[in-house]
């Protein structure tokens, strides 16, 4: 190992294949997890706070870990490598899962060892077929063809990760590809990571975003379609989604105002991390779906609870079905720790003091948000008879046309935050209509445009507040 290397591991920390020790307590544990698992690296000699206090290697230590390794059952294979003062121990991938230390079964989990049942442990593997998908290897990727090396390297910026090796060595060490007789082979993990676009190598791993008038799949407003990488289908999804949902301000004692989305975005965006992370990427009939109604989103991913987890520990207890994935989205932050995503959407739905989510789970699994009702009141009454007797006659504006302008202004006099993509989700019509209709209202001095193009909103002028509240008062 390189002087490189070890650097960048200590930056990259504990991991699902890596694991600190500072002595050879519980080292039977990890040992396991890793055998249960993937196999990984145990650096003897490293603390949990990746401080270096070195061991003394020698062969007494050695034949201690074997003995150690040995009385696992069965025995788990272990290979050796020294790097200066630390004694690393790789721990193969085992091939008669599940092993068993002399405190029972464990099962890497993100960056820890989860101690499991063996009827759970026997559950899960028979389940996955002893196979999982985020570790296949991808023939269909070419290195040459369909690696970005610029993902990669917004990678490791979001990880905090110096980049101190070449492109090969660092997805080695990310554990997403590795060299065969010179050619860089890429599990699948490493395919839904760093392919320049995934369309080129696979269909079923797109988020599918889609907007509806009602309460029903009938008629579509907007649909989008993301399969570019994992990341990028995250991010792409939330920007949809901050596309539609409704913002309100909400004055904090300053000049700044906060503004308040109907649902909190940390909620959903959770929810849309754990469909894509979690997801049973072998159904190839079916995509991450997100989808908004008038009084509800959905979040629905292929595959319900990985088995070997209970009912009754969902949200409590984690099981990954991709192990991979979510360790490289847990090195990026997108997931804080393992098994705690359920608990913080809760919390932050409490918080916003709307009702509880709703989980479904069976061969899908389904996050449902409900949306706050929205109501035109007796102001935007009111404000429909002002324009009928000051502007609708003269500019010859009437019905729907008429309603939807008074309820657009009866939103914005009441501090919620309007761009076209909302006002389209709130007032079911359409883009082109919706543009005709803020046109109308520009070209009467009622509503002007404030900030940037792309995250600027529509405001009221002071012609547009004095109309509201004349007719208010």
């Amino acid at each position: 190992m390189t002087d490189n290397e070890f650097q960048v591991i200590l930056q990259e920390g504990e991991g699902y294949r890596l694991e600190f020790k500072e002595s050879l307590s519980n080292v039977d544990r990890e040992m396991v997890a890793f055998a249960n698992g993937s196999g990984g690296k145990l650096f003897l000699g490293i603390t949990d706070d990746r401080v270096v206090k070195g061991v003394a290697i020698d062969n007494k230590l050695k034949a201690q870990i074997q003995d150690i390794a040995n009385n696992c059952q069965p025995a788990v294979k272990i290979l050796f490598e020294e790097y200066q003062n630390v004694l690393i121990v790789h721990v193969r991938e085992g091939d008669d899962k599940p092993y068993k230390c002399a405190t029972g079964f464990y099962l890497r989990v993100g960056p820890n060892s989860q101690k499991l049942n063996r009827d759970e442990i026997i559950e899960f593997f028979k389940a996955e077929g002893k196979i999982r998908y985020d570790e296949l290897v991808c023939t269909r990727f070419n290195y040459d063809e369909h690696f970005d090396a610029e993902k990669l390297g917004k990678f490791l910026r979001l990880a905090g990760i110096t980049n101190l090796l070449d492109g090969p060595a660092m997805l080695a060490n990310l554990g997403v590809a590795e060299k065969q007789e010179g050619k860089m082979i890429f599990n699948n993990t490493g395919a839904l990571f760093f392919a320049k676009d995934l369309n080129d190598i696979y269909f079923h791993t797109a988020v599918t975003c889609a907007l509806y008038k009602g309460t029903e799949k009938v008629e579509v407003l907007d649909r989008r379609d993301f399969n570019e990488d994992l990341i990028s289908n995250i991010d792409r999804a939330m920007i949809f989604l901050k596309q539609y949902i409704p913002v309100r301000y909400e004055m904090t004692g300053t000049p700044r105002r906060k503004e308040i989305p109907e649902v909190p975005y940390d909620a959903l965006r959770e929810a849309v991390i754990n469909a894509v992370a979690h997801r049973d990427y072998f159904e190839k009939g079916a995509n991450v779906m997100v989808e908004m109604f008038d009084d509800r989103i959905e979040i629905t991913n292929p595959g319900g609870l990985v088995k070997g987890l209970r009912p009754e520990e969902f949200g409590k207890k984690s099981v990954l079905r991709n192990p991979n994935i979510a360790a490289l989205l847990h090195r990026i932050s997108y997931i804080e720790k393992m098994g705690t995503g359920i608990a913080k959407i809760r919390k932050l739905i409490k918080a916003a003091k709307l009702s509880p989510p709703k989980f479904e789970y069976g061969t899908f699994f389904t996050v449902t948000f409900k949306r706050p009702a929205r109501s035109v009141s007796k102001v935007s009454e009111d404000i429909a008879m002002v324009f009928k007797e000051r502007i609708g006659t003269q500019f010859n504006v009437k019905g729907d046309k008429l309603n939807r302008m008074a309820k657009l202004l009866q939103l914005l006099y009441a501090g919620d935050l309007i761009t076209t993509p909302i006002a389209v989700s709130i007032l079911k019509a359409s883009r082109r209509t919706i543009e005709s209709d803020i046109t109308f209202l520009r070209q009467n001095r009622l509503l002007e445009f404030e900030g940037p193009p792309k995250t600027g909103k529509y405001v009221l002028t002071e012609n547009g507040r004095l109309l509201i509240e004349s007719t208010i008062k």
